[in-house]
């Protein structure tokens, strides 16, 4: 037997018993691996992500990605976070570097690297100047907190910088156990951010089974085992109450019963007008924008405001764009125009002792909605501070681009006191084919759209009414049938049945009364505007719960036509 033969079986037991060792040490190694991350907690740390940032924002517990510059009362903030998390509606304007910022009651201007601002436009210092840098606009945040009610708290140890928006509110809580860590999820096998010790004060922005998302001063957030916190109660930002608007105080429960008074060439001798039973607001068309700076012209007529008054009525003056999209598009197109409108139209608010505006832009491009919207933003401060009714006409929804489409009606809505839908013009003056101005469903439609679509409150919006027809006429020629129409006003449709000796026809379609006659060879058709339709508005508006309702125009209204709309008061 050879040395090989003699040792060999020995040597292979041993190497066994190493491998046998060896696989137990494995074993063991398993386990505590297994005991540190299955059963004890996870005692690594780890960086938040924002680690090293300058002056990182945070919002609710979560970093916005947005870092802050300065410190204390020379703080700023990025814009375009503002934008995102306090004011979608902060408006900047390239061309001027300016910043427009507005609230229900303050209208805010300010412009980079410039002290000067305006409030309510009135001139103001600011302590800090706007500042553009890296292509980024950054505003103090001084400003802001008086303007938002804003919460902005700054830890000096790591710059954090942690923003409350005014209502908001969060329970606060201090670490109550020994030491308490702030993981990065909601399991103690996830790694530590960092470890709390007893009286660290915590904001706990949710819950989640026996954890809370909780976030320290310096910003730091993460979760902690609701356990290790005693809650202390709740912080909450503070937001003012704004006063009532005048809207609030004098048509609380109030209907209006609005009608317009058309002025072309010369104001109506208000002696003339007569007694318009019911009817609370009068809006004059008496301004216009002229051109595209933004200059008003106006018509107005003090002794019509005094009859007005003396009716016990108010005179919301109306303020047109001329139906002119390309002198609309410049007029508005700047806060300096925009501005310059609103300064004149408030100056002949004052003049003739209006209680009201009422705007009525139409015919307007799509890409310049987004100016009408914001000349409303910047126009409802300045008329709230003079106690002024504020107003807008819109009509009905469609897909029509320079009628429709431009007005960005659920804005509007928050914008105004009353909006007025202009629920007629179903068939207008140039449609192919005849029918009624507002048929009684179209009309409930164009109603129901906005409220349901755009959230308008019901107590904010006005029905528009017709008082006026069209006397449709259907030609054949060539085998086709031509359709031409012409606007005719109650009296006028009142004399035409009588003098012919017409029976109307109820339409159930329509809502409404209808005849047909023929004359000089060609037939014509009339939706007729009478007590019948105007009171089915009436009752249209009520079911509703609308604001009110308000008519198009008084010149074209018979005496019926009060009576019937007086119902809205009832």
């Amino acid at each position: 037997m050879n040395r090989r033969q003699k040792y060999g079986h020995g040597g292979a037991v041993r190497r066994s018993r190493v491998l046998r060792r060896l696989a137990g040490l494995l074993i063991i190694a398993a386990a505590a691996c297994a005991l540190i991350f299955y059963v004890l907690p996870n005692p690594f740390h780890v960086d938040p992500e924002w680690k090293g940032a300058d002056k990182p924002i945070f919002v609710k517990g979560q970093y916005t990605g947005y870092s802050a510059s300065g410190t204390g009362e020379s703080l700023l903030l990025p814009l375009p976070l503002l934008k995102k998390e306090v004011d979608s509606s902060i408006r900047y304007e390239s061309g001027t570097k300016s910043v427009i910022l507005t609230t229900d009651s303050k209208l805010l201007y300010m412009q980079a690297d410039k002290t000067a601002a305006s409030l309510n436009n009135k001139p103001i210092q600011l302590r800090l100047a706007p500042e553009e840098r890296g292509g980024v606009t950054y505003l103090p945040a001084e400003p802001l907190k008086s303007l938002y009610g804003l919460d902005v708290q700054e830890n000096g140890d790591t710059g954090a910088v942690l923003l409350m928006a005014a209502g908001d509110t969060v329970p606060m809580g201090e670490v109550q156990k020994e030491k308490a860590a702030l993981r990065t999820e909601a399991t103690i096998h996830a790694p530590a951010l960092a470890d709390m010790v007893p009286g660290t004060r915590v904001r706990i922005w949710s819950r989640q089974g026996e954890w809370l998302y909780a976030q320290m001063d310096n910003g730091y957030a993460g979760y902690v085992k609701a356990a290790d916190i005693a809650e202390t109660g709740v912080k909450t930002v503070e937001k003012k109450t704004p006063a009532p608007t005048r809207a609030e105080r004098s048509w609380d429960g109030k209907a209006v019963n609005l009608t317009w008074e058309a002025v072309y060439d010369r104001n109506p001798n208000p002696a003339s007008i007569g007694k318009l039973s019911g009817v609370n607001v009068v809006s004059p068309t008496w301004f216009k924008i002229v051109d595209g700076e933004g200059n008003v012209r106006s018509q107005a007529d003090q002794a019509y405001v005094k009859w007005a008054h003396g009716q016990g009525m108010e005179v919301w003056g109306l303020l047109s764009n001329g139906f002119d999209p390309d002198l609309t598009a410049r007029a508005l197109s700047t806060y300096e125009k925009r501005m310059r409108t609103i300064v004149q139209m408030l100056e002949y608010c004052d003049l003739y002792n209006l209680d009201g505006i009422n705007i009525d832009f139409e015919n307007v491009y799509t890409k310049d909605g987004g100016n009408v919207t914001q000349f409303m933003r910047e126009l409802k401060p300045m008329a709230q501070a003079k106690n002024l009714i504020l107003s807008i006409d819109v009509t009905p929804k469609s897909s029509s681009e320079m009628w429709s489409l431009f007005l960005d009606r659920r804005s509007l809505g928050a914008l105004v006191d009353f909006m007025i839908v202009m629920a007629y013009d179903e068939h207008w003056a140039s449609s192919p084919e005849a029918g009624s101005v507002a048929s009684l469903p179209w009309a409930r439609a164009s109603a129901e759209r906005i409220l349901g679509e755009d959230a308008v409150p019901a107590k904010k919006l006005v029905l528009g009414v017709p008082l006026y027809t069209r006397i449709w006429t259907e030609k054949k020629a060539g085998g086709k049938t031509k359709v031409s129409s012409k606007a005719a006003g109650m009296d006028t449709v009142a004399d035409i049945i009588r003098s012919r000796q017409l029976t109307p026809v109820f339409s159930e379609n329509a809502g409404q009364n209808y005849v047909e006659y023929k004359e000089d060879g060609v037939l014509r058709k009339i939706w007729i505007e009478d007590k019948v339709s105007l009171q089915s508005r009436v009752k249209l508006a009520q079911s509703l719960g609308l604001g009110g309702v308000a008519s198009w125009n008084r010149s074209f209204a018979g005496d019926e036509a009060w009576e019937a709309l007086n119902g809205i008061h009832q």
